[in-house]
C-alpha cells in the first residue's frame, strides 16, 4: 500500500526533514508513526498525501509512484487518502453534515448519494444524530469524530492520522483509536502519527520510529524505551 525508497525531503533554508528513508505497509495493515518532536512524522504523512513532495526517492500509494504526478491528478488521487488532523479543520460556518459532504461535493456525486453516504459515515462515527449541529457546539472528541467521517466518507482504502487524539484525554483517545481498528478490521490500510506511547502500547500494533528524519526500528512492535 505505502512503500518508501531512498526518500528525502529538503525545505528551503536547508532544513533536512527526511534522510533516505525507505520503508513499507502492507495493504490492509494498522501501523502507527511515532517520534520526538520534528521527526520528521509530519512531513512523511504530507508526502503520502501529497501535500509535499519528495526532493530525492520514491514514494509509491497504492501501486502509483506519486512523485512526479500531475497537479491536475491530484485531486483524484487524494479520493483514495482519507486524512485526519489534530485540530480536526472543520468548516466552522457549516453543519456536521456539510463538513462531511464537502468531499462528496467536490467529487460531484448526486444529492441522493451525497445524503446516503455522508448518513452512512456519520452513523460509523455514532454522530447521526448530530448532523444538523453546528461544530462549535460539540465536544473535542465529537469534533474530531466528525473530522474521521468527512475522511472516510469517500471510502478511501488509505487512512492517515497526525496526531488525531493529541487534544483529547486518554478515555476519548482510545475510543478514537478504536474507532480506527474497526475501520482497519474492514481492511482499510491506517497510519497514524501519535506521541502517545502508552496508547501505542495498548493497542499493539506495529510502530514506525522516526529519529532526525531516519528510521529506527521499523518492523519492531512498541515495546518502551528504545522508540522513545
Amino acid at each position: 500500500m505505502i512503500t518508501f525508497d531512498r526518500v528525502s525531503k529538503s525545505y528551503p533554508g536547508g532544513h533536512q526533514a527526511l534522510s533516505g528513508l525507505s520503508l513499507h505497509i502492507e495493504p490492509g495493515e494498522m501501523v502507527f508513526l511515532t517520534g520526538h518532536s520534528g521527526a520528521g512524522k509530519s512531513t512523511l504523512l504530507k508526502l503520502i498525501a501529497l501535500l509535499e513532495r519528495p526532493t530525492r526517492g520514491t514514494v509509491i500509494v497504492n501501486g502509483q509512484n506519486i512523485g512526479p504526478m500531475k497537479r491536475r491528478r491530484i485531486p483524484y488521487f487524494r479520493r483514495q487518502v482519507g486524512v485526519i488532523f489534530q485540530d480536526h479543520k472543520l468548516l466552522t460556518d457549516r453543519t456536521v453534515f456539510d463538513n462531511v459532504a464537502l468531499p462528496l461535493i467536490i467529487a460531484g456525486h448526486s444529492h441522493r448519494e451525497i445524503g446516503r453516504r455522508v448518513r452512512a459515515a456519520l452513523d460509523q462515527v455514532g454522530l447521526l444524530d448530530k448532523e444538523r449541529a453546528m461544530p462549535v457546539t460539540l465536544s473535542g472528541g465529537e469534533q474530531q469524530r466528525v473530522g474521521i467521517a468527512r475522511a472516510v466518507v469517500n471510502k478511501p482504502p488509505l487512512l492517515i492520522a497526525d496526531e488525531p487524539t493529541g487534544n483529547l484525554d486518554p478515555e476519548l483517545s482510545l475510543e478514537i483509536m478504536r474507532l480506527f481498528e474497526r475501520f482497519n478490521q474492514v481492511g482499510v490500510t491506517v497510519l497514524i502519527a501519535s506521541h502517545d506511547h502508552e496508547l501505542i502500547r495498548q493497542l499493539g500494533h506495529r510502530v514506525i520510529s522516526l529519529r532526525h528524519g531516519r528510521l529506527v526500528a521499523p518492523h519492531l512492535a512498541y515495546t518502551g524505551g528504545a522508540q522513545q
